[in-house]
């Protein structure tokens, strides 16, 4: 009996979030619309964020790092994605400041190894009470620099 070694996904960097593409995703023509990739991508950075602990219940102040604000989004589309089912989403960061971040994402398949949109998202941590900038905490820079794409 041949045992097949685990599948690896195509990544050298960050992770790789599954999510699913429904249905009525699609438009009229039977394209994922082009509003759904940004939040297929929040829905998986969401994810990510929820397995450290990190999320928002209603309570701006708990929060912590959770209360965010995005400050830019840029996405470019490579290739269209014609019928729903499993793709992925690749989540990395470029850049991690004191009070922002920068992330990179490509909206893929399911294995990582095509991509059909990808960007750049900023995000700014804000203080609860004075929506003003405020610094990430030493917990959420922890697990951030795990997701570092390593430089060129």
């Amino acid at each position: 009996m041949t045992v097949e070694a685990p599948f690896a996904p195509a990544v050298s960097h960050g992770r790789l979030i599954p999510v699913t593409v429904h249905f009525d995703d699609l438009d009229a023509l039977g394209l994922l619309h082009n509003a759904r990739y940004p939040l297929l991508v929040e829905r998986a950075w969401t994810e990510l964020w929820h397995e450290h602990g990190i999320r928002f219940d209603g309570d701006w102040v708990a929060a912590g790092d959770a209360c965010n604000a995005v400050r830019e989004l840029r996405i470019g589309y490579e290739a269209p994605v014609t019928s729903p089912g499993r793709y992925a989403v690749h989540l990395w960061l470029e850049r991690l400041g004191t009070t922002g971040l920068t992330y990179g994402f490509r909206f893929c398949s399911a294995d990582g190894t095509e991509t059909y949109a990808r960007g750049t998202r900023v995000l700014v941590r804000l203080d609860a009470t004075t929506l003003r900038p405020a610094p990430w905490s030493d917990g959420f820079r922890a697990v951030a620099r795990e997701l570092l794409r390593p430089a060129d």
